[in-house]
């Protein structure tokens, strides 16, 4: 049954573990692509910072010299301190901003421009240091000569022109490295919408392939309820075969007893009465003859009587004729009372009339005969009480014993009287309880439906044939050993 289902389990495993593999690609694809574009940007970025720093000290550069300038002519033309900060702070900036613009531009094509402009910018600041000096030091002459010449003018234009050159080189590089960060943001984003189009296509492939399995699942959830379905039909057809073969089997039974008892109170009754009869009649004739063959017959008549209480007890155990002449209440008056007289146990019996029909009768008496026979074998009781009643609708019948008890789920294979009885009970429509604990007890509880009671047979003649009579009592004359016949 579950190979029919292999295929649809190794293709719902396939299924996820394409799903699982697509998945984990997909998500490495674009955890891929995302870190790629953000060291693209990430290092445009910082080759654009870079460019903005050197652009930056540049402008620094030109910034300091020009200040510088502007302070000089202040001072020379007020002679006030004041105006000298801007030199002051030419003098501490610029070796730094020099220093960085020459690692900046190291081992490239803008290393001598570089070299060039940081040699004239501290020419121009020793100018402007050695003019102040002069001013200082009161020679007019010398510092007015410095001033009017054209070479001041000269170093400050070749770093101005430096520092424009490096600034348009830097402007040019910082608008290559911003269409490299745009570079790196779009060939991301081509790159995520691909992965999520392709992902998206996959994800629709795999949804198909899952309602196609989820399809293949229903009809086979559906075929396996239809399998199972038809195991319960043929579970329970089988069942009810088995319960009407199981009522057939004690029909059978229960009439082949009914036909054994019915030939051995005809046929084995009538021969031994017949020889009853001829003993009787031979010990009248050997009366007063010879006392040895008196006592042979009268032993013999006393077999004879015996064998005849055999036939009678076989009989009834075979086909209880107290059930089938005087009812359901006598015969397990008879049974209870037998039993009591064979076991020493005591016996409480709260018997009701209920309306019963033959079978509902013999299953109830044999249920009775069976429980009290496991009673007297296993249950090492000392009192049996034995209830028969009726409540809604249903004849019940209580079976209670104060014996050790077991444990009925614990009772192995081979006890087959009470499953037995069980069946019959079912098969009657009724239900059967078995209740036990160790050192509790048990109780036999039989539920059977009320049914019409069937009209009461007439009884007939003790030797009419294929009948099953009374036989409660010996013919008259044949109950005392060695009595006359009348």
């Amino acid at each position: 049954m579950l190979s029919r289902f292999d295929p649809w389990l190794e293709g719902a495993s396939r299924n996820r573990g394409l799903a699982v593999a697509f998945a984990a690609l997909a998500a490495a694809a674009v955890m891929g692509v995302s870190e790629a574009a953000f060291w693209s940007a990430d290092e445009a970025l910082r080759q654009s910072q870079a460019r903005h720093v050197a652009r930056n000290d540049g402008l620094r550069l030109r910034e300091l010299l020009t200040d510088a300038e502007t302070a000089q002519r202040g001072f020379l033309l007020t002679g006030r301190d004041d105006y000298l900060t801007p030199i002051q702070l030419a003098e501490r900036e610029l070796p730094s901003v020099l220093s960085r613009l020459r690692g900046q531009y190291a081992s490239s094509e803008w290393e001598a421009l570089v070299a060039d402009a940081s040699r004239r910018a501290r020419e121009k600041l020793s100018e402007l240091q050695l003019v102040v000096q002069l001013y200082r030091e009161g020679n007019v002459t010398a510092w007015r000569g410095l001033v009017e010449s054209d070479i001041g003018r000269e170093k400050m234009q070749a770093v101005r022109d430096a520092v424009a050159q490096l600034d348009q080189h830097e402007l040019v590089q910082i608008a290559g490295e911003r269409d490299a960060v745009a570079r790196s943001l779009m060939y991301g984003r081509l790159g995520v919408h691909g992965l999520t189009l392709i992902s998206l296509f996959g994800l629709a492939i795999f949804l198909r392939r899952n309602e196609a399995l989820h399809r293949t699942r229903r009809e086979h959830a559906q075929e396996l309820a239809q399998e199972r379905d038809r195991l319960d039909r043929e579970v329970a057809h089988r069942t009810a075969e088995l319960t009407e073969l199981a009522r057939h089997l004690q029909t059978v039974r229960e009439d082949e007893r009914a036909h054994l008892a019915r030939e051995l109170h005809d046929e084995l009754g009538a021969l031994l009465t017949a020889a009853k009869l001829d003993v009787a009649r031979i010990r009248r004739m050997t009366r007063t003859g010879a006392p040895e063959i008196d006592d042979r017959l009268k032993h013999m008549s006393e077999l004879l009587d015996q064998g005849i209480a055999l036939k009678r007890r076989i009989i009834e155990d075979l086909r209880p004729s107290a059930l089938s002449n005087l009812g359901l209440i006598p015969a397990l008056e008879i049974l209870t009372q037998e039993f009591a007289q064979r076991s020493g146990l005591q016996l409480s019996l709260e018997l009701a009339e209920a309306p019963t029909n033959e079978a509902g009768r013999l299953a109830l008496y044999r249920l009775v005969q069976e429980a009290l026979t496991n009673v007297m074998r296993h249950a090492k009781a000392k009192h049996v009480r034995v209830s028969l009643d009726e409540a809604d609708g249903w004849l019940q019948l209580h079976i209670r014993d104060d014996g050790q008890g077991f444990n009925p789920d614990a009772v192995g294979s081979g006890h087959h009287g009470l499953l037995g009885m069980r069946y019959r009970i079912e098969s009657l429509g009724g239900t059967l309880q078995l209740l036990s604990a160790p050192g509790r007890g048990t109780l036999v509880l039989a539920r059977l439906p009320l049914a019409e009671p069937e009209p009461e047979p007439e009884l007939p003649p003790v030797t009419a044939p294929g009948d099953l009579g009374p036989a409660v009592s010996p013919p008259i004359g044949l109950s005392t050993p060695g009595g006359a016949a009348a």
